[in-house]
């Protein structure tokens, strides 16, 4: 699957996507543990404030299950709009 990170989601990473692979079926909470042990406590601020969309779709159920070859877009609040 992919991870795409957008503003301060993206800062904290230090990258803008990435690629993830976890075994058999992932939940969303797995896919975010796994990128917050990848990359620091910066980012597990940040994901604590997020919101998600699974293949374009908004994700409130962090046991979501997660397809391989799935799109999971991590979007800190932001103003404006």
């Amino acid at each position: 699957m992919t991870v795409r990170y957008f503003a301060g989601a993206r800062a904290a990473a230090g990258v803008p996507d990435e690629s993830v692979e976890l075994p058999g079926t992932p939940t969303v909470a797995q896919v975010l543990d796994a990128v917050r042990a990848r990359h620091g406590e910066a980012l597990g601020r940040v994901l604590a404030a997020c919101s998600f969309l699974l293949d374009g779709v908004a994700v409130r159920d962090r046991d979501t299950a997660v397809a391989a070859g799935a799109e999971l877009d991590v979007l800190p609040p932001f103003a404006g709009g």
